[in-house]
């Protein structure tokens, strides 16, 4: 595995960065579709396409190896605005809250939004330190098959119900400060992660 993938991307100050993260294991398009739905709706400079080491919530012993990842995801995310990077890795730990604080605290003329897949809303009430990821940057919760309706029934979504902010400012969400975040519609691709490891193992 290249070293440029243990290292944040480079950005300039006062750019506007989505942050992606998951462990892509495998990455597909339904993936690329939230990557790009993101940098044209929240108007983005660029997205960083997390590759982390390990999922505290997902079975390690079904994990591809890092570098494999990693490569599979420059085949998919295409958009020279989308930046593959696994500087987790060199953070030594996994969990999301420290890594956006390591990165508000590097870069700070940068501004910064996190990106998630809506079908991971529903289960965000479960990542360690969850209102503390809230309370950093602001949110962008992509919309994915089956899970629309998760931005009212999450415990995210209510707990947090008076710092939605509508849809059709999704553009100004990197501007305010947090807790804010938005649910996007548009196109959903019906890939899994889950189903390709089963269709690959079968």
């Amino acid at each position: 595995m290249n070293a440029r993938y243990l290292k944040m991307p480079h950005v300039e100050s006062g750019m506007t960065v989505g942050l992606f993260g998951g462990s892509f294991n495998p990455p597909h398009e339904g993936h690329a579709l939230v990557a790009e739905t993101a940098l044209r709706r929240l108007g983005l400079d660029q997205l960083w396409w997390m590759v982390t080491p390990g999922n505290p919530l997902k079975d390690r012993n079904n994990l591809a190896p890092l570098g494999e990842r990693i490569a599979r995801s420059e085949k998919i995310a295409r958009n020279p605005r989308i930046k593959v990077t696994a500087f987790e890795q060199a953070l030594g730990q996994s969990y999301t809250a420290r890594t956006l604080e390591v990165i508000q605290a590097r870069n700070r003329d940068v501004r910064f939004v996190w990106v998630m897949g809506a079908d991971n809303l529903k289960n965000f009430h479960r990542w360690q330190d969850w209102r503390r990821i809230v309370a950093t940057f602001p949110i962008a919760v992509i919309d994915r098959p089956g899970s629309t309706l998760a931005y009212l029934s999450s415990p995210m979504a209510r707990a947090f119900s008076q710092a939605r902010v509508d849809e059709d400012r999704a553009g100004s969400l990197a501007l305010r400060r947090a807790p804010a975040w938005t649910f996007i519609h548009g196109p959903r691709s019906g890939l899994s992660s889950t189903a390709l490891r089963s269709a690959n193992s079968g």
